[in-house]
């Protein structure tokens, strides 16, 4: 039977209905509450009661903890009711049939005591798989799984793609972090993973923090590989006072264990599709890192190098150089012509041209167009610092402004664009590799002025 179309009336009608509504009486403030026993205001959900853990996996988050072409981390957390844990993988497919051919592979499970309580976090690393794929995954104890979700591993060829990088998130993760993290994938669906340059959170043995980093990038982790390295504020004290990784840290991340003696799982090389990303841990043991860093520089096939650390060897932040790590480290990026650092910290944007070590004075940098390494210094969070005094090394800089950045490579052009939490293009330049020769530098058109205090100042003066 057919069902007769209905018009809608003529929309003038509207306008009188809202205006009626409008003439409506209101009950004064707190009179049905004071008789219906409601007049408290609304009270915050207890931390422990809006981050428990339950049966049902959470905290859901892909890494990489071997070869990308071959395997797959994921991680996720349980409360500890939970004691055999099992992730379930197939090739993923046009329609749903693809659960008939899943297989199990067991997690490996242990406990974690937070300030909020225990919780067991589970890992898997999948193994064996085929280059350039898609697969279908989740994660469950056999009644209770996560939904399905996808990943797709590396080729093995150099085929472009595009990755996401963060400075540090830190603050008012859940209410003000994500839409950083949300607009970034928004902007790069595609992207093959996301490099965190360190302070994911500000307090490293908070679990509500943790928390609210997961609820901030919600299932874009169980989609989208993590790469992260760790920043000052992922480490606390231990009960004796020495300076120490979050206990949170291994437990929430199955990364690669190759790294120093005392650094697995924060120092560690991934190569991609003719990329070497290399994570280095700022906080601790540098010496010992630069040794292992030259091993890893000197044997490394492929066309481009990025390292990343969140401690920035060219400080964007007023106050905050760091020359020791410089002198340390600048030397081996200079020796094996490393591409493009990625950093954090300084809670400020800068971004430099092409820089040598033996062509910069001890506080700064002198830039050069046509030999050297890219720094960048970035934030995404909503915490902010004033520039330091020292901009000569500066390209482009910002102050108090969130952003992201969307990294391209294709054969031997880098492309980099670093965009404002509401999409709009503040920097951009490609690197383009020249046989023979150092990196071409070609700088980008942005869409915005610089954003900096001063010159925000001198405006809302002027418009006085």
């Amino acid at each position: 039977m057919t069902t007769p179309a209905t018009s809608l009336p003529p929309l003038p009608w509207r306008p009188a209905i809202l205006g009626l509504i409008a003439l409506l009486p209101i009950p004064a403030a707190g009179h049905d509450d004071d008789e219906h026993g409601h007049d408290h205001p609304p009270a915050p959900v207890a931390e422990a009661e809006a981050h428990r853990p339950t049966a049902i996996p959470d905290r859901i988050i892909l890494t990489f903890a071997g070869d990308p072409r071959t395997s797959q981390a994921v991680t996720w957390r349980t409360d500890t009711t939970v004691h055999h844990a099992f992730a379930e993988i197939a090739l993923a497919d046009h329609g749903p049939k693809f659960v008939d051919r899943a297989e199990t592979v067991e997690a490996e499970s242990s406990t974690l005591t937070t300030d909020l309580g225990e919780a067991t976090f589970h890992s898997v690393v999948f193994e064996g798989l085929e280059p350039e794929t898609t697969y279908a995954y989740r994660v469950g104890d056999g009644v209770n799984w996560s939904e399905w979700a996808h990943f797709t591993t590396a080729s093995d060829e150099e085929k472009p793609f595009s990755f996401i990088y963060f400075g540090d998130a830190q603050n008012d993760l859940k209410s003000l972090w994500s839409r950083v993290i949300r607009g970034a994938y928004s902007d790069a669906p595609k992207a093959r993973f996301i490099v965190h340059a360190g302070d994911l959170v500000n307090r490293s043995e908070r679990d509500a923090e943790w928390g609210e980093w997961f609820s901030g990038g919600g299932w874009v982790n169980a989609m989208v590989p993590s790469i992260p390295t760790p920043g000052n504020h992922e480490y606390g004290r231990s009960e004796d006072g020495q300076r120490r990784l979050s206990r949170h840290w291994r437990p929430t991340f199955t990364l690669p264990g190759h790294g120093p003696e005392g650094l697995e799982e924060t120092v560690y090389f991934i190569d991609y599709q003719g990329v070497r990303i290399i994570s280095l841990n700022s906080n601790e043991k540098q010496r010992e890192q630069a040794s292992w860093l030259e091993g890893v520089l000197a044997d490394n096939p492929n066309r481009w190098t990025i390292v990343t650390f969140h401690h920035p060897i060219y400080s964007a932040g007023k106050g905050r150089d760091n020359p020791a790590l410089r002198d340390l480290w600048q030397p081996i990026f200079d020796q094996y012509a490393v591409d493009l650092v990625l950093q954090g910290h300084d809670h400020s944007y800068g971004r430099s041209g092409l820089i040598v070590g033996d062509q910069n004075e001890p506080t700064g940098a002198v830039v050069r167009n046509n030999a050297g390494t890219v720094y960048v210094v970035s934030v995404s969070g909503p915490k902010m610092y004033d520039l330091t005094e020292n901009q000569e090394w500066m390209r482009r800089k910002a102050e108090d402004t969130q952003l992201y950045q969307i990294i391209r490579v294709d054969g031997d052009r880098l492309s980099f664009e670093a965009r404002t939490a509401i999409g709009a293009l503040y920097d951009a330049f490609d690197l383009v590799k020249r046989e023979g020769k150092p990196n071409e530098l070609i700088e980008g058109t942005p869409e915005l002025g610089e954003r900096l205090r001063r010159l925000q100042a001198a405006a809302e003066a002027a418009g006085d």
